[in-house]
């Protein structure tokens, strides 16, 4: 019986011209062709037809890239288990070899997986077709309408999942980190390219219960059905591996996720969500999927806050100067301050630092509130002595955004011109990381102008010994955390006391942050570092109040 309805399924094929079919059994590595020879020029029946298919020169080239790793995952299933077992993918192909038959026509690949228990392939059944003029049609219809400007197809897919309450539901979310970059760095038409390759790589990826949009740009939207969460992860890991890269360009794809747990939510706040997800680890070097919480959408709204606040703050006196005395161990007496910024809202009182200055960071409004803190230090400089008394130099933050263009040095320079004041009082903190460690040019240009450099939160993160052999920094600041974690062991204190000395025979001068106990204040002085800042001694404070402990009450400030 089943060699009759072989025979009469490979009469079929032979008599219809729009059609070829073909079996590969991964149980003995056989595999059979059947075709009139419509499609003789991407399928000769010499090769297993995946290979051939996965290599075929007879593919337009911007669907082959795709087209092949498609088929060389199928070759992979028998090893490998995918959890489908139905495939359509369509690609433009020339199928004759008759050379005056070479337009290159649309075809449909279907696949069906036979597997076993352990959802590896046995056997894969694939057929070629012709796509007639209708299918066409509904292929372009159906590709204007999910892109960033008709959503309308997807969300009519995408809502039919989510009220499907047979099934989980979940959105995902990805893009390409710095896609502007790639546009700058290759051109446009490349990064279409790019686009239209992720696109089509979709179309091989995503089933039935995976449903995609372009929302805009490189952003791409799926709402997908699934039982348990690791056919999410899985998803995401297909998409890596397939479209992690184009070419010889390779790329980042950044991925949220918001997993449905209320139905009624309309379909572009759960897209809203999903973007809060993605949005939040831009940038993140160690992470690329971020579940979306509701904490990110009270965090989004705190974010709106301080955006819509922070112009109206600075014009109107908010952002305030306090400064963290630096203090000589052995004399116990201070010996330079730190600036550091502090908001106080009329209604919500003074809001943490740790709220606000990552958003500056991003947003660009650092710069502004940097040179405004510049002045707030030197205007107090020139208050110290014109009131007689002998000032102490204030160490200013440097954000990483000004190490993009050293007009910031001229800022400076005009702030300290400005009020007067000798160019050592105002000392410079940056913090040495890999972000700014290909601007040492612009650290250079800094000392030379004549200003002390500090290099803040030594030993953590990208900080270590080795840079300290041809920095041009002046002074490092041991990390808070990396001085209290060392010195809870007998070897951590070694290796602190051992900085210290090998920096001071460099000829770099140390500043211990963080300093919270008496044994640790003597500590550091017995290994060498005499200054120190931290609770021990003060915490931050207002300008009058460091005045009074500065200078035992001899100036007051209004």
């Amino acid at each position: 019986m089943g060699k009759r309805i072989f025979e009469a399924l490979n009469d079929f094929i032979t008599r219809t011209h729009e059609m070829c079919a073909f079996v590969v059994d991964f149980s003995d590595g056989g595999f059979d062709v059947m075709s009139n020879g419509i499609f003789s020029a991407i399928l000769d029946g010499s090769v297993n037809p995946l290979e051939q298919l996965a290599e075929s020169k007879c593919i337009h080239e911007a669907d082959s890239v795709v087209l092949g790793a498609f088929c060389r995952d199928l070759l992979n299933s028998c090893k490998i288990p995918i959890q489908e077992d139905h495939f359509t993918v369509p690609f433009r192909g020339i199928v004759s070899d008759d050379p005056s038959d070479a337009d290159y026509k649309w075809i449909n690949l279907t696949v069906v997986i036979d597997r076993g228990d352990d959802l590896t392939a046995k056997c894969i059944i694939g057929h070629l077709r012709l796509m007639n003029n209708a299918e066409i049609l509904n292929k372009i219809i159906t590709d204007s309408f999910t892109n960033d400007k008709h959503p309308q197809v997807f969300n009519g897919q995408a809502k039919r999942i989510i009220e499907d309450t047979s099934r989980n539901a979940a959105i995902v979310q990805f893009d390409i980190e710095k896609f502007k970059l790639i546009n700058v760095k290759y051109g446009e038409e490349k990064g279409t390219e790019i686009l239209n390759y992720i696109k089509n790589g979709l179309d091989t990826i995503c089933t039935d219960k995976q449903v995609y949009t372009r929302l805009s740009a490189d952003v791409f939207m799926i709402a997908m059905s699934y039982d348990k969460p690791e056919e999410i992860e899985r998803l995401i890991s297909r998409i890596e591996e397939r479209l992690g890269s184009f070419g010889d360009i390779s790329y980042k794809l950044v991925f949220g996720v918001n997993i449905v747990t209320d139905r009624s939510v309309p379909m572009r706040k759960l897209g809203d969500r999903t973007a809060m997800a993605r949005q939040s680890i831009k940038g993140n070097a160690l992470k690329n999927v971020c579940y979306y919480s509701e904490n990110q959408e009270s965090s989004l709204v705190s974010k709106k806050f301080i955006e819509d606040r922070m112009d109206y703050a600075l014009e109107h006196g908010e952002f305030v100067m306090y400064l963290q005395p630096k203090y000589s161990i052995s004399t116990a007496g201070v010996v330079g301050a730190e600036a550091l910024v502090r908001w106080i809202h009329p209604e919500k009182g003074m809001l943490p630092p740790a709220e606000f200055i990552a958003v500056f960071e991003k947003n660009g409004f650092i710069t502004k509130l940097d040179r405004y803190i510049w002045e707030q230090a030197c205007k107090a400089i020139r208050g110290w002595i014109d009131s007689g008394v002998q000032p102490v130099p204030i160490s200013v933050n440097i954000s990483r955004v000004h190490l993009t263009d050293e007009k910031f040095i001229d800022d400076l320079d005009a702030l300290v011109e400005k009020y007067d004041i000798p160019k050592n009082m105002i000392e410079t903190e940056i913090t040495e990381s890999v972000e700014n460690a290909g601007d040492g040019d612009v650290i250079k240009k800094l000392k030379e102008r004549g200003y002390m450099l500090l290099m803040d939160d030594f030993g953590s993160g990208y900080s270590s010994l080795n840079m300290l052999k041809n920095t041009p920094f002046d002074v490092i600041k041991i990390d808070r955390d990396f001085f209290s974690e060392f010195m809870l062991s007998d070897r951590g204190k070694k290796i602190i006391s051992h900085t210290i000395s090998m920096s001071k025979d460099i000829g770099l001068d140390m500043v211990a942050e963080g300093v919270e106990t008496k044994e640790q204040a003597e500590f550091l002085h017995n290994c060498g570092c005499d200054v120190a800042q931290g609770y021990f001694y003060s915490k931050p404070v207002s300008l009058n109040d460091f005045e009074h402990i500065a200078y035992d009450d001899f100036i007051a400030t209004d």
